[in-house]
């Protein structure tokens, strides 16, 4: 069992997530709409180094983003999508393993997380060994961001308060889900992929297939 991060750990995680001067991994995720250059984070090296070894393989290429929400954010990397009929049940496949979790930064737009299985069944909110989402999510208010704050036990720096308000996000996720990577160029595509008409289940009426590559 992984040990689970105290509030005060939260709280020094989610501020103290300086970049300067590190080395990082990128990689671009394609899309019918374009491409998404991405940074993967050395604070969450589990996520990281396994999505690298993902995107080698070639795993994720022809999946589908099986999950869109408008105003909230475009999810997959479920093997089971590869090819799925209509209609067919997706979002619970994976590599047949789990991710230890690594909850240190919030959910600004553009972040690149990790999916899971949520409620009592997974109390160490381990993530999914290969579904993922980027978020897309709307402007936030003070009030919103204090709220969360008081009801999460985290404290955002000035940064992270301008970017919610400014290009938004979802907040109400934060402490709960993995972010390991953000989106650095192509933000707006997100805007565009969760824009396409979907079912009932909030899969794209039409397949959205993607394609992963990591940048040496």
């Amino acid at each position: 069992m992984i040990r689970l991060l105290s509030a005060l750990a939260f709280i020094v995680l989610l501020t103290a997530c300086g970049d300067s001067g590190e080395k990082f991994t990128y990689g671009e995720i394609e899309t019918e709409f374009g491409v998404m250059k991405i940074k993967l984070y050395n604070s969450t090296p589990k996520h990281r180094d396994n999505f690298i070894k993902l995107a080698k393989e070639g795993y994720y290429d022809g999946l589908l983003f099986h999950r869109i929400i408008k105003g909230f954010m475009a999810q997959g990397g479920d093997p089971n999508s590869k090819g799925a009929a209509p209609g067919t049940p997706l979002g619970a496949g994976g590599p047949g393993y789990l991710v230890d979790a690594e909850i240190a930064r919030p959910h600004i737009k553009g972040a690149l997380a990790a999916a899971r299985t949520g409620g009592p069944s997974n109390p160490e909110k381990k993530s999914s060994g290969s579904q993922f989402y980027v978020v897309q999510g709307g402007p936030q208010s003070d009030a919103t961001l204090d709220q969360t704050q008081q009801q999460k036990g985290i404290q955002y720096n000035e940064e992270q308060r301008r970017l919610y308000k400014e290009i938004g996000g979802a907040p109400f996720l934060d402490m709960d889900y993995s972010v390991f990577g953000e989106v650095v160029e192509g933000l707006e595509i997100i805007d565009k992929m969760c824009d396409v008409a979907t079912d009932r289940g909030n899969r794209p009426v039409e397949d959205m297939t993607m394609k992963v590559r990591i940048l040496e």
